[in-house]
């Protein structure tokens, strides 16, 4: 793909439409696509905006399909598909999420758009198994699949990454020899970031590495100022986090959600993990330390996570989760949507 997101190739030509968000924030649907255009496909990928959407609708008759990621994606999709372009909804998100942050009014609103680019979709992709019944209900085709990692990037790391990290890490005031636990994502009330900063007050021993930005991004750069056991980077690339993570020991995920690309991240990278206690429980068992999202239940969950060292069964569980198997699932999908 070239510097505009646009692609040179002269395989079939998909734009992919994607929720708006930093690219150091959201990675799924670019790895994706590098593996489709690798079996050659000719990948637009383009984050949603009413800018981009406008855009796209002049360009449809540059496109032989069109794969629209929830949720904004998904409803732009839509309308090309109205204009006769052959359409794949990417449903990642399970509505819960949304009614979860946004009130029921406005998740019904959204809710039934959803419903609406499924039924005129025609194929829709689907991640979480509360969805199922819904998205089988108003689709034409549905496929399962699954979110991925590139698990070679965070299972054997460049060296030289991992001595990046470790340097701009020994420069914090990181010891070699120190404990250390790592959160990387949003920081947003969901995840519970809060509630793991407060965690450290019960951690005198253990150093926190925060990697990320989101609403909280202030008050954790507080925290940080303010405790010598917390680490705050801010946004940093994301080639650079496989080799934060072969410095920590634990990783932390706090978000009661069992698809979240950060737990493969951790597991790949060999980190014992700790997790919010629930739907995940079903899908990583005896893999992770649950926990209830309090600060001294988070605080004692990072301390047995700690005991348990690198856990190679999680490892090789995450790896079936390669995005070169998730993307072979995109791309039958794109071909027998493009024969039809």
């Amino acid at each position: 793909m070239s510097e505009d997101g646009t692609s040179e190739r002269d395989g079939p030509r998909v734009l992919w439409l994607t929720p708006d968000k930093p690219a150091n924030i959201s990675v799924g649907r670019r790895r994706i696509a590098d593996r489709l255009e690798a079996n050659g496909f000719d990948v637009t990928l383009r984050g949603t905006t009413p800018r981009t959407v406008f855009q796209s609708l002049r360009e449809r008759e540059e496109y032989d399909a069109v794969l629209g990621t929830t949720r904004s994606g998904a409803f732009a999709g839509a309308l090309l598909k109205s204009l006769g372009t052959p359409f794949v909804v990417d449903h990642i998100d399970p509505i819960r999420q949304f009614a979860d942050t946004h009130g029921r009014p406005l998740s019904l609103a959204v809710r039934a758009a959803e419903n609406l680019a499924f039924r005129l979709a025609d194929h829709t992709l689907y991640v979480y198994d509360e969805e199922r019944r819904r998205v089988s209900r108003y689709a034409r085709e549905t496929t399962k699949t699954d979110l991925g990692v590139s698990y070679e990037r965070f299972a054997n790391p460049d060296p030289g990454i991992v001595a990046a990290a470790r340097d701009r890490l020994r420069e914090a005031g990181v010891d070699a020899d120190e404990r250390l636990a790592i959160y990387v994502g949003g920081l947003e009330p969901i995840y519970h970031v809060e509630e793991l900063l407060a965690a450290m007050d019960h951690l005198d021993d253990w150093m926190l590495v925060v990697l990320g930005t989101g609403s909280l991004a202030s008050a954790v750069e507080r925290v940080a100022g303010e405790r010598e056991n917390v680490v705050f980077f801010g946004t940093v690339p994301h080639r650079s986090i496989p080799g934060y993570l072969h410095a920590a020991d634990v990783g932390v995920s706090l978000v009661d959600d069992p698809h979240t690309l950060k737990v493969l991240e951790y597991a790949a990278a060999g980190l014992s993990v700790v997790q919010a206690r629930g739907r995940a429980e079903a899908r990583f068992g005896e893999y992770a330390e649950f926990c209830e999202p309090r600060p001294p239940d988070i605080a004692a969950a990072i301390e047995h996570a700690g005991e348990r060292g690198n856990d190679e069964a999680f490892r090789e569980y995450a790896s079936r989760f390669d995005y070169e198997r998730v993307a072979d699932t995109y791309r039958a999908v794109l071909a027998d949507v493009l024969r039809e």
